[in-house]
């Protein structure tokens, strides 16, 4: 097996691409670490959301693991909101209905890691998240 060399990057290295999914407002992603890396379980995406902005409510079939770098916001459980501030960690079950959404004054961004398509799993970073 080839090895990869390690990745080290300043994140705004990585290009900002907006979120292209249906319903989503002032969103772009950032894919940290994927699996052109030689990442061979996870992708690490950080996301930012313009104020008033949000990611599309939807649901698919693998887990989130997020850390809320900074700013304010929600998280949409099918109809319940959670809060968020920098510093709050959430975990997104596959299969829950789930909405991003900036409720403050400047710029939400958190990382999210979610599992490459292993297990059965056919979603990769690409039909997730619009990752190259």
């Amino acid at each position: 097996m080839k090895t990869l060399p390690m990745k080290v990057v300043q994140y705004e290295q990585i290009a900002a691409m907006p979120v292209e999914m249906a319903g989503a407002v002032g969103c772009r992603i950032r894919c940290l670490v994927g699996e052109p890396d030689g990442a061979p379980s996870f992708s690490m995406r950080q996301f930012e959301i313009d104020p008033g902005g949000h990611t599309p409510k939807h649901t698919h079939g693998h887990e989130h693991e997020v850390f809320v770098l900074e700013g304010s916001g929600t998280v949409l459980e099918d109809t319940t909101e959670h809060a968020l501030q920098a510093g709050t960690v959430a975990f997104v079950p596959p299969g829950v209905a789930h909405q991003f959404r900036n409720t403050g004054p400047g710029p939400l961004k958190f990382l999210c890691l979610i599992p490459h398509p292993l297990r059965g799993m056919i979603d990769t970073c690409t039909a997730a998240c619009g990752c190259e």
